[in-house]
């Protein structure tokens, strides 16, 4: 008895235009089933942390110009 071993591909790594978008969708609060599914097979952590780090890096630099455009 032989057993055919099946080869599964791992998933492809997810885009840094792909992880911006899902990192964005959670930031905001809208997000779909199956994108989430989708994005949690081929977004890394790591991907998805320095996403997030970014992302809140610009946001809070974009309040801070904000605020102090309207104060001057």
């Amino acid at each position: 008895m032989t057993q055919v071993a099946q080869q599964v591909e791992p998933p492809q790594r997810a885009t840094p235009l792909q992880v911006a978008k899902a990192v964005l969708s959670a930031f905001i609060g809208i997000r779909k089933g199956a994108a989430h599914e989708r994005d949690a097979v081929t977004i890394t952590p790591v991907q998805a942390i320095a996403a997030g780090i970014i992302g809140a890096a610009i946001f809070v630099l974009s309040l801070v110009m904000l605020v102090r455009y309207i104060t001057s």
